[in-house]
């Protein structure tokens, strides 16, 4: 009998090494699973998290989820810090991806989940403007000045390529700087300015907003939000609650997963002033086609996007195929033998 067992680890350097970090070719395979959840193609069993702090929010996540025509379960464990920028100068989400085949049961690949959660984020986020945003937008305001807002404005400038100004607000200059310093290096051809902590003043005027923060505040003014802007809703509660209400659409990744959370529009669902044929459609329904995305110049649109479980793990697969054609990643032998026997 072949009790064999070996898996593949593989980092987030393997993944990169192995040309992962494509924006374009992440929003298709997001797009795809999205999809296929839609046409009964996925499992994917309810999330547990246990919450440690429930004014932090301080969590950890198990999130399963199974692609059922590429015959791969996968599951994702990941911790969400919300302090840990301030208190430790290190990134508030940390994750790991375990895949197994569906014949045997056995694992095959443990893989680093921390960049492939934020990528997936950012590139869902993208696929919001990709539907949702003007067709010409030249203003990006952004709240937050950490990895996911830097991201962000990596996705979303390969959907928007014609971005021009790009502002950044966070909480301390040096931050703000940070962030123009690094994205000026990869996008020359665009405009910066720091906010000086001014939230107001990044999104004033923007096409296009994100806030892409840790704490749980509404930073995002309503009055600041022009005619014709698109939001991009990225954690929990980071806009007042006037934001949503204005909005002429909104969208989720699956209403159904957000409801119940700790984001805004979760909140006036709660409070019973938000129902659910207030919510204009999940992002898969604009992507099939059912319903339209955006349709005039004028509409204020507004994305949440929760995350989900199986769109990490089809990400970790389509990423696992890449790094293993590259002769990347380590072998892990499990098991090689009967334990009795030993």
């Amino acid at each position: 009998m072949n009790n064999t067992i070996v898996a593949k680890l593989i980092s987030m350097e393997d993944i990169l090494a192995a040309g992962c970090f494509d924006v374009s070719d992440t929003i298709q395979i997001i797009e795809d699973a999205l999809v296929a959840y839609k046409n009964g193609k996925v499992l994917l069993p309810d999330k547990i998290s246990q919450v440690f702090d429930t004014k932090t929010q301080n969590r950890i996540n198990c999130m399963p989820a199974t692609l059922l025509d590429e015959r791969v379960c996968g599951v994702k464990w990941v911790s969400v810090f919300p302090g840990n920028p301030v208190q430790y100068s290190c990134p508030n989400v940390s994750g790991t991806i375990i895949l197994s085949e569906l014949e045997k049961g056995y694992p095959f690949a443990i893989m680093d989940g921390t960049f492939i959660t934020a990528f997936r984020t950012a590139c869902m986020g993208a696929i919001g403007t990709k539907y949702l945003a003007k067709n010409h937008c030249e203003v990006l305001g952004i709240i937050g000045s950490g990895e996911q807002a830097k991201m962000h404005l990596i996705t979303i400038k390969t959907v928007h390529p014609e971005i021009k100004l790009c502002r950044v607000a966070s909480r301390s200059i040096e931050s703000e700087k940070r962030f123009v310093q690094q994205m000026q290096q990869r996008f020359p051809d665009m405009l910066f300015e720091t906010c000086c902590s001014d939230y107001e003043m990044a999104s004033s005027g923007a096409d296009i907003i994100v806030t892409a923060v840790s704490c749980q505040a509404p930073l995002l003014k309503a009055r600041t939000i022009k005619k014709g802007a698109h939001y991009c809703h990225v954690a929990g509660w980071e806009d007042e609650l006037e934001v949503p209400l204005m909005a002429d659409k909104i969208v989720c990744d699956q209403w159904e997963a957000v409801k119940h959370r700790t984001q805004t529009i979760s909140q006036l669902y709660k409070l019973g002033r938000l129902k659910d044929a207030d919510i204009y459609s999940d992002i898969v329904d604009i992507i099939d086609g059912t319903v339209p995305g955006r349709e005039t110049d004028d509409e204020f649109t507004y994305f949440n996007s929760v995350g989900l479980a199986y769109i990490d793990v089809a990400v970790a697969y389509h990423f696992y195929k890449k790094v293993l054609s590259r002769g990347l990643g380590i072998d892990w032998k499990m098991k090689s033998s009967n334990f009795l026997e030993q």
